[in-house]
């Protein structure tokens, strides 16, 4: 029977980055689960170039325990790497690949499992589902969401395998992204008072949403679990102009708010919406339509699970630890909470800041910490 390390290298080879599709991992996957005699269900992207996989090992009719994970790897370009970034190399205990950490690891380990839940007397059903796209904002989950809604049973927990080094968290923060136009008036630039420079507006706007993060950091709401402690509003890209010697009459930024699960993020929305109708006013003596427009790029919710709760205690006797943490990163959990009321626990082998840079790993020995929690999951599900 394969085991996870093999199965490890088989997922490293498929060069699943976002922008490529998944369907010759999916059909790895479905493959290798079929001569189980598992089934598998493809919920595919619009254009039949990407799918998640969903699979149900054991009674369809219970409610079950869902492992979530995620096919698709961010680039490598641009990046240094020491060996093949598609091609698992072990080093010491270490295994190196593209996607090793976030996540494969933790999807090869389900697939390692399957076999012995497959024979094993469940009176509890496994779920698998593995999407793609979420390193762009968890967008390929949502249409097998949109699908399990549908469905008579909803799963009891969901645990996602995002690398935790097999710690179990319980939150994580929410995301917002937004991109941002600046409209201005065009002119020579010896002519610039007649002109509305949209970089100005911009650089305006962008003024205020540093001026409401610091707000938030002095004085808004707080949360020490957390590595920043609170919501965080960030400018990570801006392109305005032609040539010098133009007043540019457009001007385009990207920004993102990451809020505490606590935070009324849509009033963070409001503030930013309301200071840029107040910076194109202030321009609109010049050019009556000086204006933003703001286009939605990227959400996902934010995830909260008690600590207290029956999922956590659940998951702390398959891993035998009784921590919990909290993550600045996002993850599938909490559109599992959101779309079907189902209660979320990240877990998962690896770390989290080896991932999306180069030389990314995983250890065998996270490996095996993780076939054990299966191991054990399998077992409790067949009590």
């Amino acid at each position: 029977m394969t085991n996870s390390l093999q199965h490890l290298e088989k997922l490293i080879a498929f060069p699943s980055v976002s922008r490529d599709s998944n369907l010759d991992l999916i059909a790895y996957v479905k493959e290798h689960l079929a001569g189980l005699g598992i089934s598998s269900t493809l919920v595919h992207n619009e254009d039949g170039r990407k799918a998640n996989l969903w699979t149900t090992i054991g009674p369809a009719d219970v409610p079950g325990v869902v492992l979530s994970g995620h096919t698709d790897v961010v680039p490598v370009e641009g990046q240094t790497w020491t060996s093949d970034p598609f091609r698992l190399v072990n080093r010491s205990g270490n295994l190196f690949g593209r996607g090793s950490a976030d996540m494969k690891g933790f999807i090869a380990c389900c697939l390692a499992v399957a076999g012995k839940a497959a024979k094993a007397p469940l009176k509890t059903p496994i779920h698998f589902a593995f999407s793609y796209d979420e390193e762009i904002g968890c967008v390929g989950v949502r249409r097998l969401l949109d699908l399990l809604k549908d469905a008579p049973v909803k799963p009891r927990l969901c645990i996602v395998g995002e690398p935790t080094l097999m710690q179990a968290v319980t939150a994580h923060k929410g995301k917002l992204g937004f991109r941002v136009t600046a409209h201005g008036l065009e002119a020579h630039s010896s002519l610039a008072p007649i002109g509305v420079n949209a970089i100005y507006m911009a650089s305006d706007l962008i003024g205020a949403i540093r001026a409401i993060q610091t707000e938030i950091a002095e004085q808004g709401l707080r949360d020490g679990d957390y590595e920043v402690a609170y919501t965080t509003l960030h400018v990570g890209k801006m392109q305005g102009g032609e040539v010098m010697n133009i007043v540019p009459n457009r001007c385009t930024f990207d920004f993102e708010i990451r809020y505490l699960p606590e935070e009324d993020e849509n009033a963070i929305v409001a503030r930013i919406k309301a200071a840029a109708e107040k910076v194109a006013t202030g321009y609109r003596g010049v050019f009556p339509d000086a204006r933003f427009d703001f286009m939605d790029l990227q959400s996902y919710p934010a995830m909260n699970t008690p600590v207290d709760s029956e999922a956590v205690k659940f998951v702390h006797a398959l891993t035998g630890g009784n921590s919990t943490g909290k993550i600045t990163f996002g993850t599938e959990g909490g559109l599992f909470q959101k779309a079907l009321g189902t209660p979320a626990v990240v877990c998962g082998p690896g770390n989290i800041a080896v991932a999306h840079k180069p030389d990314e790993y995983v250890s065998e020995a996270q490996l095996a910490a993780c076939d054990q929690m299966l191991a054990r999951l399998v077992e409790k599900l067949s009590g």
